[in-house]
């Protein structure tokens, strides 16, 4: 499993300048990137990890008041340089919280699990 720290999560769940777009994304201590994006016509989710995207058809994401979860199907596992689980310890606002929630809904919405702990 990789793992990352981060200083807050920065979501977005619908950015109108670019066509509704829903993106999440935070930048680790070592100067890693992680993004999710989707628009709402399109059936796959794009995951950016490092800078290198990629499409999949679907995740498991669980949300922790300090801690998101990203699990990917085993066929995907390439898009985390082979492995399946990514695990990002964050300390994002409680009040910022439920605007990542809606983010990661808008992006999984009939493609993938969302989870809240």
């Amino acid at each position: 499993m990789l793992q990352l720290k981060t200083d807050a999560l920065m979501a977005t769940p619908c950015d109108e300048e670019e066509d509704n777009m829903a993106m999440l994304c935070c930048h680790g201590k070592n100067g890693e990137m992680f993004m999710l994006s989707r628009y709402p016509d399109e059936e796959e989710v794009e995951l950016t990890w490092d800078y290198e995207p990629s499409t999949l058809d679907g995740l498991k994401i669980t949300l922790g008041a300090t801690t998101l979860l990203v699990e990917l199907a085993a066929g995907d596992a390439d898009a985390l340089g082979g492995k399946d689980r990514l695990q990002i310890t964050h300390d994002t606002a409680a009040s910022e919280l439920a605007e990542v929630e809606e983010t990661l809904r808008n992006i999984l919405k009939g493609t993938g699990t969302f989870a809240r702990i």
